[in-house]
């Protein structure tokens, strides 16, 4: 069951960015390497959770996390518990809706951590955290890297959960919020139709890649052409629940088995390929078709589906390609999530640009995905 707190924290509407990480008041914080807590939180945390969970014994220990969240394993009175914390200025409380989001989810017949306690920010704990059931695995990149990941189940059942929580269609089309008021649905998003929120910040984030030189003039002309002659696939008379962060780092589990789906704090309301694409952001031909499969197995593709899926790839990868040139992650090494064994920055930024470029192919020629 999940608690929240009432506080006067600060409160953000996210209508206005495609992506938090990078659209963000506070654009890329959180995504240097090594994290260390502001001096004071810890302690401020304990307190909280001694607070809410009316503990004698409490102790954390920080991990090693590589995402925008501090996180720790934590003990209460005995029992494991992990614990994220958002210490951004920027809070926008969006870890009540992604605790209520992760039980929608479940109930959808996917797994996810329960969460035990979420609360806000206040004015005497100046951050939101959030406690949840510690699941007990790696996530799956730690296998995929080593060599060890079962690839074809793994994908299979990430299609699979795709396609289940699809069954979840909020209101309205992008980013999910807190209604104003009382609605038949708890999950809402801020935009009236998914064309608008496809094009929110599509402008500034092309104009950040050629005034950072990844891409040229040209290269930037043939994406505007090609978002242009396919706008007609984005009037979606519904929208769908979209992970948002689909990758390995946001599943838990064995090398065969998923135990856990980690992470939806960037979901939103959207097309029914975008899961999917973010798929083809990390991997090669064969893990994505495994995943399409796997999707086939709950419900039939949608109309079009090639075209939307290269779509998707293409504005995916603009976001991801932002996000990689303003935190820096094409000077990191393979001790960085995102760098395969024995890669490094260098072939991380040349995988980038290929991308874009196949998905600007497979867009044009309505290619299936032997292209990946």
């Amino acid at each position: 069951m999940v608690e929240t707190a009432a506080c006067d924290g600060i409160q953000m509407n996210r209508r206005d960015i495609y992506y938090w990480k990078c659209d963000r008041p506070a654009a890329f914080h959180g995504t240097q390497q090594q994290r260390v807590p502001q001096p004071g939180l810890e302690e401020n945390l304990i307190a909280a959770m001694r607070r809410r969970f009316n503990a004698r014994h409490i102790s954390i220990s920080q991990t090693a996390s590589q995402g925008h969240h501090l996180t720790w394993r934590a003990q209460v009175d005995g029992k494991p518990m992990f614990v994220r914390v958002q210490d951004g200025e920027d809070d926008d409380g969006h870890l009540k809706i992604e605790s209520d989001l992760m039980k929608a989810v479940s109930l959808h017949g996917v797994p996810t951590p329960e969460v035990f306690v979420m609360e806000k920010r206040t004015p005497f704990y100046p951050f939101a955290w959030q406690a949840m059931e510690l699941v007990p695995h790696p996530d799956l990149n730690h296998w995929f890297k080593k060599g060890d990941l079962d690839v074809a189940s793994i994908a299979f059942g990430i299609g699979a959960a795709v396609a289940k929580w699809q069954g979840i269609q909020p209101m309205g089309f992008g980013p999910l919020e807190t209604p104003s008021r009382p609605r038949p649905s708890a999950l809402v998003a801020g935009h009236t139709s998914y064309r608008a929120y496809f094009h929110v910040r599509l402008d500034q984030h092309l104009t950040f890649l050629t005034d950072r030189g990844f891409i040229d003039a040209a290269l930037r002309s043939e994406i505007e052409g090609a978002i242009t002659e396919h706008a007609p696939l984005l009037d979606l008379p519904q929208g769908c629940l979209v992970h948002k962060d689909l990758a390995l780092w946001n599943i838990l589990g064995t090398q065969d088995r998923i135990a856990a789906f980690i992470d939806f704090e960037d979901a939103i309301s959207g097309d029914e390929m975008d899961d999917l694409s973010l798929l083809a952001c990390f991997h090669d031909t064969a893990f994505v078709a495994q995943a399409f499969e796997g999707y086939l197995s709950v419900r039939p593709l949608p109309s079009e589906h090639r075209r939307r899926f290269w779509l998707h790839l293409l504005r995916n990868m603009i976001v991801k390609a932002v996000i990689r040139v303003g935190a820096g992650y094409f000077d990191r090494d393979a001790q960085f999530f995102l760098i395969g064994t024995g890669d490094t920055g260098a072939d991380l930024r040349a995988f980038t640009l290929q991308r874009i470029h196949l998905a600007l192919q497979g867009l044009r020629t309505d290619s299936d995905f032997s292209l990946l």
